[in-house]
């Protein structure tokens, strides 16, 4: 089947081979995810890395392009992502997630053996993406001239990325899509209902109104589909579920043809970079989950947020990739003038400590971003790095570099590389995304979540330093965070970094002379304490 960017394919090439660069517009189920690396690779030398937003798009687009390729996954197109690769000698295209491209070009900004630079799915606008287009281009105009980056985007304004670029060209494609009737509430859902509730109602009415074809239902995240499938159970269909930390095979099960009709509950992993074949239905929550910077914790957490009007859209347009389709909306049509039109770029609203580190690495600060990081949050990001040892007098340390190579945040890569046996298990549990439970730590550490356990395990081997208490281990990741409290019978803390935290009085904890805060709710006033650990003076 002929897919719409094939007609722009030569209109593509011409541009890279003439500038060395180009923008690639092209709606979801144009193909250009799995079409544009084969045509680059037999028209240039070397590798070809094609950088995508998720683990699940990066694996599912390199067995769809080794299978358009005619080659076995591993041999000529392959994957690389965190903990797991799948490449040989033999690689010409490899997709991978795009915290690998940034560790590939810090430690060899030539890119050696690589010919071209594909980013995926750019609208998403994730940090990671920015930070590597910015190194990707700078060690273009240095180093290697000859090395061609395409940016390809669903739904961003192309034009602001082209000037970045030098004015690069824009290659634009016709998507294929059919039409696709658009379904609103005729008044909001109750406010009682829980979310799950609502989206299971709107799933059976879709199975009732659209009689063929699968369902695609959009939930914010894990917790929300399990109790959603819980609700399904008897609605005649096959209820599978998607979201990242799935198993890679229940993940391509949720992807696939079932042998009958087949309810898929996603995240929005399966807004744009994933194509699941047979939906005819598609029913949208309303909610979404973005990384967010959380002063209680001192690190990006998820929060839950209402879809953009851009987000609706795409995810509405899933209902007609393979035939016309029905999008059903969990709220009113008035409702939808009231949200905001795109989400904001990640770098406005995520920690930067991580990025930070990864600019005093490559030892430049002047790069060209498409969104600069706002100076505030930058020089905060900084004086925590200081604090762990990582950066001096601005400069990065061999600690601080050491920090860098490591997948997690600085604050539990200084845990993990000065905590001692034990500390990957504290760091991957502070990672996690912890269930409501006691102030005390102890309880989640022992009963981290099953994921936590799974990184535990790939983290260990980065273990170093002396045998250390479990609140010594948190001290290193929160030196702006050990509480001596106050004087008086209220739970009050002044923190080591001059901030407030309290307790509720009858809390196990409210005696303690001296605690280590791991979180709180973040109030810039006084916070109320989430997790801790009490402290000794000697400790």
């Amino acid at each position: 089947m002929t897919l719409p960017v094939e007609a722009v394919l030569p209109d593509l090439l011409s541009a890279l081979r003439a500038r060395g660069a180009a923008v690639l517009q092209a709606p979801p189920g144009a193909g250009k995810t799995t079409l544009v690396p084969p045509a680059l690779m037999g028209a240039l030398e070397g590798r070809i890395l094609v950088l995508e937003p998720r683990r699940l798009a990066a694996r599912t687009a390199a067995a769809r392009i080794a299978e358009i390729v005619g080659t076995d996954l591993g041999d000529r197109v392959g994957y690389r992502m965190r903990g797991e690769s799948k490449i040989s000698k033999a690689t010409r295209i490899e997709v991978v997630t795009e915290g690998v491209m940034t560790r590939m070009i810090q430690d060899d900004p030539e890119l050696p053996g690589v010919g071209a630079v594909v980013f995926d799915e750019f609208h998403e606008r994730s940090l990671n993406a920015d930070l590597g287009l910015a190194l990707c281009l700078e060690a273009r105009a240095a180093l290697r001239p000859g090395l061609w980056v395409v940016v390809m985007s669903a739904t961003l304004d192309a034009a602001p990325v082209a000037a970045l670029m030098d004015d690069a060209p824009v290659v634009t494609s016709e998507g294929r899509a059919f039409p696709v009737e658009r379904r609103w509430r005729d008044r909001p859902p109750p406010d009682r209902q829980r979310l799950e509730a609502q989206v299971a109602g709107l799933v059976a009415q879709a199975l009732d109104e659209v009689p063929e074809g699968d369902v695609l239902a959009f939930l914010p995240g894990e917790g929300e589909i399990r109790r959603c499938s819980d609700l399904l159970s008897g609605c005649g269909a096959e209820v599978r579920p998607l979201y990242g930390a799935l198993p890679f095979a229940e993940q391509r099960a949720a992807i696939r043809p079932g042998a009958g009709r087949k309810v898929v509950l996603a995240t929005s992993i399966a807004e744009t970079s994933l194509t699941i074949e047979g939906v005819r239905a598609v029913v949208d929550g309303g909610r979404a989950r973005r990384a967010r910077f959380d002063p209680g914790s001192g690190m990006s957490r998820l929060v839950t947020e209402r879809v953009t009007k851009a987000e609706a859209a795409q995810r509405a347009g899933r209902a007609g990739r393979v035939a016309p389709g029905v999008a059903y909306a969990n709220w009113t049509r008035g409702e939808e003038g009231g949200m905001p039109p795109f989400a904001p770029p990640e770098m406005e609203r995520a920690d930067l400590a991580a990025l930070a580190l990864e600019l005093a690495a490559w030892g430049s600060e002047d790069l060209p971003f498409l969104t600069p990081p706002p100076p505030g949050a930058l020089a905060e990001a900084r004086a925590l790095l200081a604090d762990l040892g990582a950066l001096e007098d601005g400069r990065i340390t061999d600690h601080g570099r050491a920090l860098a190579r490591l997948p997690v945040h600085p604050r539990l890569g200084h845990m993990i590389l000065c905590g001692g046996p034990g500390s990957a298990r504290m760091a991957a549990t502070l990672e996690a995304r912890l269930p409501s439970g006691p102030v005390d730590l102890a309880e989640a550490l022992r009963r981290p979540p099953e994921d936590a356990k799974r990184e535990a395990k790939r983290l260990r081997r980065h273990e170093a330093g002396p045998m250390r208490t479990d609140a010594q281990r948190l001290a290193l990741a929160y030196p702006d965070r050990i509480g001596l409290r106050r004087d008086g019978e209220a739970p009050r803390w002044l923190l080591s970094g001059g901030k407030g935290a309290k307790l509720e009085k009858g809390d196990p904890f409210a005696s303690e002379r001296l605690l280590v805060v791991a979180d709180t709710d973040g109030d810039p006033r006084e916070a109320r304490i989430r997790r801790a650990l009490p402290i000794s003076e000697a400790d």
